[in-house]
């Protein structure tokens, strides 16, 4: 009987050492190393011999010149909002890694799709029972003949069932509760992550099948497991939203075939996940009177228009020492445009309580949104209201200058077809639009903009 080794690993980054210490010298984390049992018997591949040469693609080395990407047709999953995330749908022999908070909807969305696809799809879940995966797709949408569901968590048995069925996409619900033969310690540990990870992978890039995996967060908002498993996959997903809200927004913090500034938005109802394909409408509060304290901002995530409303509250600091909150927003950048406000313009807001907040449940980290939040701040402090047609599009400097911003165009035509009237730019903003109804409004400094709006 071979030797049993132990080893130790850091739970928190994933490092490994020979014996037990009280500080992880690679994160600086203290009391997270933790002994794990290893056994590696001799490998096996994770197809049979007679598979081998039955694989979809054997790697070799080509010349750069020699490598011809027209065959490399991605699988667009009839999710909009999800294939713009990837940039276009999943590629072949990648590895996307879907994390966030638990409840929020991870296990639907993932599901959703698998039901959609045209393609052969085959769902592993270690959390559910194939008859609760039943009931929910009942409830979700129509079934399909495409979609397989199989009820393991040892990797060595789902790849025998992907030998006899072969699928064009395989789901795993989640990587925590996979466990691997090869290695000796719990499911969800930090060498069992990374064995199954290692395994998944391989089998992807052999057989150029596109694999998803759902994967749990700790209470710090990060993937548990090692961080090396974020340096593995392809692409991360974050799956981000409110229980207590129906709004979900899905961001891709990592993606090797596509932008990271992409933005997907869905809408939770009783049967499933709604796409939704316009969020300017949802972001802006419906109110019958207008009220002081709100400005729309003309924001872009990716190459997606938003038009986002700033809510600000300015009162007396009643307890001595002022306050500032910021929900959705940076609240160093608004201590920055506080600091102009008194410094540059002469509004004085140092004795009183300023709070924040970006409508919608969403985090915004355009400068754009600069102009808006100084017109909600100070409409709040005046009590007085700005006209519901205007909206705001512009960053702000340090010495109180309206600065220019990107993609000006975009957020011009998007702010008219919401039907606003007037648009607040920097003066220096380059704009070639022709035969637009909307005003533009181009200013120069914070001073500008407060005639325009208070006189």
């Amino acid at each position: 009987m071979a030797k049993i080794k132990s080893t130790f690993f850091c739970q928190h980054c994933g490092a490994q050492f020979a014996k037990w210490q009280g500080q992880c010298t690679s994160c600086k984390s203290w009391n997270t190393i933790a002994e794990e049992l290893i056994q590696k018997p001799d490998k096996k591949d994770w197809k049979s011999p007679d598979r081998v040469t039955n694989a979809k693609r054997i790697a070799k080395p080509l010349k750069v010149s020699e490598i011809d990407t027209t065959k490399e047709a991605r699988y667009t999953t009839d999710d909009q909002e999800l294939d713009r995330v990837l940039g276009g749908g999943l590629v072949p022999g990648s590895l996307t890694l879907l994390g966030g908070e638990p409840g929020i909807g991870k296990s639907t969305l993932l599901l959703q799709i698998s039901l959609k696809l045209p393609y052969k799809t085959l769902y592993v879940s270690g959390e559910e029972s194939q008859q609760q995966i039943k009931m929910r797709a009942e409830r979700i949408t129509a079934q399909t003949d495409n979609c397989f569901i199989l009820t393991e968590t040892k990797t060595q048995n789902i790849f025998k069932q992907i030998e006899t069925i072969q699928p064009d996409i395989v789901i795993i619900d989640s990587i925590q509760t996979l466990h691997s033969d090869y290695i000796e310690s719990s499911p969800g540990s930090i060498s069992q992550i990374r064995e199954c990870t290692t395994e998944l992978i391989k089998f992807a890039k052999e057989t150029a099948t596109p694999v998803l995996l759902i994967g749990h967060i700790t209470k710090d908002g990060t993937i548990a497991g090692p961080k090396i498993l974020e340096h593995m996959v392809d692409t991360v997903l974050q799956f981000e939203g409110d229980r207590n809200h129906v709004y979900r927004i899905l961001r891709a913090l990592k993606n090797r075939f596509g932008s990271t500034a992409e933005l997907g938005i869905y809408e939770m109802l009783g049967n499933g996940l709604r796409e939704v394909h316009n969020p300017s409408e949802i972001l802006i509060s419906k109110k019958d009177e207008e009220l002081s304290g709100t400005a729309i901002s003309a924001s872009i995530e990716g190459m997606r228009p938003l038009l986002i409303e700033v809510q600000a509250l300015v009162s007396t600091a009643v307890y001595g020492t002022p306050q500032r909150s910021a929900t959705g927003y940076n609240l160093k950048r608004l201590n920055m445009i506080l600091a102009v406000l008194e410094k540059r313009v002469g509004f004085r807001l140092g004795a009183k309580d300023v709070f924040l907040n970006i409508t919608g449940g969403i985090s915004v980290d355009d400068p754009a949104i600069d102009l808006a939040v100084v017109a909600a701040i100070l409409s709040s402090n005046e009590d007085i209201a700005i006209p519901k047609e205007y909206c705001f599009a512009a960053e702000i400097g340090l010495a109180g200058e309206v600065r220019p911003v990107s993609k000006v165009a975009q957020r011009i035509q998007e702010a008219e077809k919401l039907g606003f009237t007037t648009i607040f730019v920097s003066k220096y903003n380059k704009i070639a639009l022709k035969n637009t109804e909307i005003q533009i409004q181009q200013v120069a400094k914070i001073e500008d903009v407060v005639e325009h709006l208070f006189g």
